[in-house]
């Protein structure tokens, strides 16, 4: 018995898997010539981070930035902060900003308005999840993982109190 067998599997890893490499080729055809940063958006998606790099097939920069707007909840705060900037410029470049989940596009938006404030030559979103019924922002997401009804989800790298982002699929946190 493991730790995560309360949870049930919305989207297994191998589901996952293939996802990437879809995305990955996609990103890989898109970027083709071109100076590009991935942005993986700390802490919850570190791992799809990851995995999508090994799955596109150019070369590029990667950097981390550190967002918070949920303070161990389970619901956003509305309140963003930047935990952990940028290491370098990304003015003139291309950015492709990844991200776990976009539920209520607060914290994307927030982001983008930032981003562009660096003068980028363009910013992309790619997403592992979409979470559209509670969204009071509207984001274009470029490169889109899975759209999920609203649960409350774990596991791949998104978290709860910290806790469950090593479980290897993504699964749904019951209400207990």
């Amino acid at each position: 018995m493991s730790f995560y067998d309360e949870l049930k599997v919305m989207y297994s890893a191998e589901q996952i898997r293939k996802r990437i490499g879809e995305l990955g080729a996609q990103i890989t055809r898109d970027y083709q010539g071109k100076d590009f940063t991935v942005i993986a958006i700390l802490k919850g998606s570190y791992i799809f981070c990851s995995d999508l790099v090994r799955a596109i097939d150019l070369p590029l920069a990667v950097d981390f930035l550190g967002l918070s707007s949920y303070g161990g909840k389970t619901e956003t705060t509305g309140v963003v902060r930047i935990t952990s900037d940028l290491s370098k410029p990304i003015e003139g470049k291309h950015a492709l900003v990844v991200e776990d989940i976009v539920d209520t596009g607060l914290t994307m938006a927030f982001l983008l308005e930032n981003l562009k404030t660096r003068q980028p030559a363009s910013v992309k979103i790619c997403a592992l999840l979409e979470k559209p019924q509670r969204a009071l922002r509207k984001i274009d997401i470029d490169y889109k993982g899975f759209v999920i009804p609203d649960e409350f989800v774990v596991g791949y790298g998104l978290d709860f109190d910290e806790r469950y982002r090593n479980v290897p699929f993504i699964g749904v946190l019951s209400k207990k």
